[in-house]
C-alpha cells in the first residue's frame, strides 16, 4: 500500500538495491593509494572463509568496526549499502539451524532437531560474510570509480606482457561502475511504466509477481543493449585505442600511509589464521 500523495514509483523504490556510492571524505581511508585498498580488502575478504570460533568472529568484526570508524562513513550509510545483502545471508543462514546435526541438541519438535552447532553457524554465517561485503561496500564509499581503474590497470598491467588486454579488462569495470546508477534509473522507471499499465511487481499472486518481472527484465535488457552500443559508436567515433601507451593525469604512487596499512591488515590477517589453527 502507498500512503496518500505517493506516487507509483516512490513505492517500488524499495526494490532498487543500494549500490555504495562514493562520499567525498577526508579520511585516512580516502586518502590511501586505491591499490593498497583493494589489496586489504581482498586480503580481509579471503579470510573470512578461515573464521571458524567465536573469537575469530569478534576479531574480524571488531577490525571491519574500525575501518568503517576511520573511513568517517555514516554507520547509518554503510548499513543502507549492505542491508539487502545482510537481509538475504541471514535468511540463507537460518537453514544451517536445520541442516546442522552436530553438538548438543537444544530444541527438537519431531523430525526437527536445532543443535548448538547448528546455532553457531546461523550466526557465523551471515556473519563473518558480512565483514565481507562492509570491506566491499567500504571500497565503493571511499574510492571514485577513476580510482578503481586505476588500481584495476596497474594490478592487471602483468597481463598485458603476455598478450591479455589488461587495460581494455580495466576500462570494461570502469564502464560497468558508471553505468551503475544509469541501469538502476532505467529500472525505475520500468516499474514505474508496468505500475502505470495495471502490471505492477509489488501486487497480486506470487504467480502473478513472477510473469510482471519478466517484461521488465527484458525492457532492461534491451534497453540495456541500446546503451551499450551508443557507447560503442562514441568511442569509434573519438578514434579511442586502448594499451599501454596512455598515461595517467594522476599517477598512482605507494607512500608510506599505504605501506602501513598494509602492515596493519597484516597484522589483522596472522593472529586471525592463528586462532584458527591452534
Amino acid at each position: 500500500t502507498r500512503r496518500p500523495g505517493q506516487s507509483p514509483g516512490g513505492a517500488l523504490m524499495a526494490l532498487r538495491i543500494r549500490m555504495g556510492q562514493y562520499l567525498p571524505l577526508n579520511s585516512r581511508i580516502h586518502r590511501l593509494d586505491p591499490r593498497a585498498k583493494l589489496a586489504c580488502a581482498l586480503a580481509v575478504m579471503v579470510t573470512v572463509f578461515f573464521i571458524q570460533t567465536p573469537l575469530q568472529l569478534a576479531l574480524g568484526l571488531a577490525f571491519a568496526l574500525a575501518v568503517v570508524a576511520l573511513s568517517k562513513v555514516p554507520l547509518r550509510q554503510v548499513a543502507q549499502s549492505i542491508r539487502p545483502l545482510v537481509v538475504l545471508l541471514c535468511v540463507l543462514g537460518l537453514f544451517n539451524l536445520f541442516y546442522v546435526g552436530e553438538g548438543a541438541t537444544l530444541f527438537s519438535l519431531g523430525p526437527v532437531r536445532v543443535t548448538s552447532m547448528g546455532l553457531w553457524w546461523a550466526v557465523c554465517y551471515p556473519l563473518r560474510f558480512t565483514i565481507a561485503i562492509l570491506m566491499g561496500a567500504l571500497i565503493l564509499l571511499t574510492t571514485t570509480p577513476t580510482q578503481l581503474t586505476d588500481a584495476f590497470e596497474a594490478c592487471l598491467s602483468p597481463l598485458s606482457r603476455v598478450g591479455l588486454p589488461g587495460h581494455e579488462l580495466a576500462m570494461v569495470f570502469s564502464l560497468m561502475l558508471r553505468f551503475i546508477p544509469t541501469i538502476a534509473d532505467e529500472a525505475s522507471a520500468i516499474l514505474d511504466a508496468q505500475t502505470a499499465r495495471g502490471g505492477a511487481v509489488t501486487e497480486g499472486s506470487f504467480a502473478h509477481r513472477v510473469r510482471a518481472i519478466g517484461p521488465v527484465l527484458v525492457a532492461l535488457l534491451a534497453s540495456s543493449a541500446h546503451h551499450a552500443e551508443g557507447l560503442s559508436r562514441a568511442l569509434d567515433a573519438r578514434g579511442y585505442e586502448g594499451g599501454s601507451g596512455r598515461t595517467h593525469w594522476h599517477p598512482l604512487r605507494m607512500r608510506r600511509a599505504d605501506w602501513l596499512a598494509c602492515a596493519v591488515c597484516a597484522a589483522y590477517v596472522a593472529p586471525l589464521l592463528a586462532l584458527g589453527a591452534a
